[in-house]
């Protein structure tokens, strides 16, 4: 094939993937499913599984956070109950439980669609632990779906911390999810996390691949 030719193919061929940028956003963010968990303040850790007692890790996650080995059952208002809840390390300033609207459903409560630590005024729920429970009064909240970046991955997308995103799912459902928070740091791993119902209404799995496709 003569040089001139290849040259031209080559061409048309960047030519069609510039398009499809520009039509996608182009940028592809691998996706984490995120079930039910709580975050815990170290007082509440100790009323739910004993004076000094120290959260353990089971896995590493993103930003510094663990999956912990310990878990809790959640009660809804009408005493219906969630089993084997996970705590998520390490502890926090507040308590926070983050749902889906399938459990809130389930417990009878209305937990509002929250970014994570804006949990003023959302729903009570009561915890129990292997040696005690805790009433909070708000802290039961619906993570708003969001995706972290690092500053590199945040620059390579073309977005900042804070920004507001459309994501794509480019599979047989062709879901497109509106409302998707960015949220940049350094600790962070490129991953969009969206809950329980989201994912199986779209047919999403943890490591399935998205594409960011407006502003």
């Amino acid at each position: 094939m003569e040089q001139q030719t290849v040259e031209m193919i080559a061409q048309m061929v960047l030519q069609t993937i510039n398009k499809m940028d520009d039509k996608t956003g182009g940028y592809q963010v691998p996706v984490g499913v995120s079930a039910r968990h709580i975050h815990l303040t170290q007082k509440d850790v100790e009323t739910l599984f004993g004076e000094g007692y120290q959260l353990t890790k089971k896995k590493e996650l993103m930003g510094g956070q663990y999956a912990c080995n310990e878990t809790v059952t959640i009660v809804g208002l009408k005493l219906r109950a969630i089993e084997n809840v996970r705590v998520l390390g390490p502890v926090r300033k507040a308590s926070q439980i983050e749902i889906s609207s399938t459990d809130a459903l389930k417990l009878g409560i209305k937990a509002p669609v929250r970014e994570s630590g804006d949990v003023a005024g959302s729903a009570p729920i009561a915890v129990v632990g292997p040696k005690g429970a805790i009433y909070m009064k708000e802290g039961c909240i619906v993570a708003m779906r969001h995706i972290h970046m690092s500053p590199a991955d945040a620059a390579a997308a073309g977005v900042h911390d804070g920004d507001v995103v459309s994501v794509k799912a480019e599979n047989e459902r062709g879901t497109v999810f509106n409302h998707v928070k960015i949220r940049v740091n350094e600790s962070f791993t490129l991953e969009m996390h969206i809950d329980t119902d989201e994912a199986n209404a779209s047919k999403i799995k943890t490591g399935d691949r998205v594409t960011i496709v407006k502003q």
